[in-house]
């Protein structure tokens, strides 16, 4: 079986509190957009191991969510032996959900190809418990995500027509050094209160609050953000947390010079 996950964009980013068990409330919105991974498995007849195969960016060796999906699904359901191949498009540590994108898809396409015994609520429930951002890949629209990400609720916002300009540094930020590097400020409901603001007001009003912690340690992350807002975009940001910065234009833009050693990614939004 073959598919594509997708990558997310955050619009908006605060940071509430740290929470006794270690994670933050946070409050962001999550917009699904067309980059995308591609993977495939095939039943392995020719052992009885599940096999793994790589291509594209490579992956940190501690990020490989989908074999360590298979180890936890084993003994509950039964899944025959697999060859598994992902061709990875999407950066690891830009932001952009990537990860939590292929484990999801991953785990939804297991459960239609072999019928597995696994309900929407339980599929929430290991999407919750392999990553903060995985449930939103469940439902794959506009969200508004609380909690420590997991919370969710639809977001009525359409960016259809909006031309949008990715660019991803190859900078690798991790979420544990994203979040050392951020002081939460307390303030609930920034995002949900303000989305609903005409695009060109977002700038001053829809903030990601580890623009503020990463830039200084990454000025060409500040670097990018102020070209993108000098080609015309009217609205840019940080996604995530980093290092992967876009744009939002309304209409087609080239990709400048002067970002042709990063990775890039353009589409009209949907």
């Amino acid at each position: 079986m073959l598919f594509f996950p997708n990558a997310k964009i955050n619009i908006g980013l605060n940071v509430i509190r740290r929470r006794d068990d270690g994670y933050h409330d946070i409050e962001t919105l999550m917009y699904p957009i067309g980059m995308r991974d591609a993977m495939e498995f095939i039943e392995n007849k020719d052992s009885n191991q599940h096999l793994f195969t790589y291509s594209g960016i490579q992956l940190p060796g501690d990020e490989d969510l989908c074999a360590g999906l298979i180890e936890r699904l084993t003994g509950k359901v039964k899944i025959p032996p697999l060859e598994v191949h992902l061709h990875k498009n999407i950066p690891p540590g830009a932001g952009l959900g990537g990860g939590s994108a292929d484990v999801v898809f991953f785990l939804k396409k297991l459960v239609d190809f072999f019928n597995l015994p696994l309900d929407f609520n339980k599929q929430f429930e290991i999407a919750s418990e392999t990553g903060s951002d995985c449930p939103f890949f469940l439902f794959n629209r506009p969200m508004i995500a609380t909690g420590r990400g997991e919370l969710l609720s639809e977001a009525k916002v359409n960016l259809k027509g909006c031309y949008l300009l990715l660019v991803m540094p190859g900078i690798h930020i991790s979420t544990q050094q994203a979040f050392s590097a951020i002081k939460p400020n307390g303030r609930e409901n920034l995002i949900a209160n303000r989305y609903h603001l005409p695009v060109e007001e977002w700038k001053d009003n829809l903030v990601n609050q580890f623009e503020e912690a990463l830039f200084p340690q990454y000025p060409v992350l500040q670097e990018i953000k102020n070209t993108l807002y000098s080609m015309g975009a009217v609205y840019a940001s940080m996604t995530g947390s980093g290092s992967g910065i876009y744009g939002i234009f309304r209409e087609v833009v080239k990709v400048p010079e002067n970002f042709s050693e990063y990775i890039t990614f353009r589409e009209w939004m949907s």
